[in-house]
């Protein structure tokens, strides 16, 4: 009786899983579509699909309302908070910001970094052979990656 109940809750909720891929599957179509109607260049950027662009476009909405790469930067809280002591000069990560603008960027990067061919690898070995540590490396990244984020917005509206 208990075995039948088990089998028949693991059916039901297979079913469920079965349900939700295939809402999942329509879904990344839908922004697929949606991406490429929109006529952006962010899909360019090697790391980014449409979902990270359907985030990226989503989220930063109208790119005037930013003067700057560094208002962006701000925005997306990809700017480095400065946490020096004493002679040793560091920053940190920023905890403010958009935090679905900071994590499509850390997809971002995290893609790049895997990839030993990618602009973004070699940009983080260089800033690791100057000293830096793997998490001040992916922060400088993260930073670099939202001001070519940024230049890709900005040339999309002027289309």
């Amino acid at each position: 009786m208990v075995e039948t109940e088990r089998k028949r809750i693991a059916h039901q909720h297979l079913g469920e899983v079965r349900r939700l891929n295939k809402e999942r599957t329509a879904s990344k179509a839908r922004l697929a579509v949606a991406v490429e109607a929109s006529g952006t260049s962010l899909t360019e950027i090697y790391g980014v699909g449409p979902v990270v662009a359907a985030l990226l476009i989503g989220h930063s909405g109208d790119m005037a309302r930013f003067p700057t790469r560094h208002h962006y930067a701000a925005y997306n809280g990809t700017a480095p908070i400065e946490a020096s002591s004493g002679a040793r000069k560091r920053h940190r990560l920023n905890p403010r910001g958009n935090r679905m603008l900071n994590h499509a960027i850390h997809t971002i990067v995290i893609c790049q970094l895997r990839h030993p061919h990618t602009e973004g690898r070699a940009f983080y070995e260089r800033k690791r052979q100057e000293g830096k540590t793997p998490k001040e490396a992916i922060r400088a990244l993260k930073r670099r990656l939202s001001d070519v984020v940024y230049r890709q917005l900005i040339a999309d509206q002027k289309r």
